[in-house]
């Protein structure tokens, strides 16, 4: 069988926090609810609606879709990415600097 790596790209993610905001509030751009597991919200993936947990990662993709990632499995494949100066206005290299559409 074929062996494939995955393309190394940046994404921009934010975590799922809801303590830092009011009951009913709109995170990340979804509304927050609740039930007997603690504060969710619930995000339209191409794959179906996925529900995020308190502490989840919110990806934003290379298309601009919006997916969630658990802390462990974020941790594992995702690191901090700063841009070098003289490549911030580099369009060659294939990775976009700045926010994604």
């Amino acid at each position: 069988m074929a062996r494939y790596r995955k393309k190394p790209i940046v994404v921009e993610a934010e975590q799922f926090l809801p303590w830092t905001g009011a009951a009913g509030a709109i995170l990340l751009g979804f509304p927050v609810q609740r039930d007997d597991r603690g504060p969710y919200i619930i995000i339209p993936t191409l794959e179906g609606d996925h529900r995020a947990n308190a502490g989840d990662w919110i990806i934003t993709g290379v298309k601009g879709e919006k997916y969630p990632c658990k802390p462990d499995i974020f941790a594992s494949t995702y690191e901090p990415f700063q841009a070098a100066e003289d490549d911030e206005d580099d369009e060659d290299d294939g990775i976009q600097s700045g926010p994604l559409p």
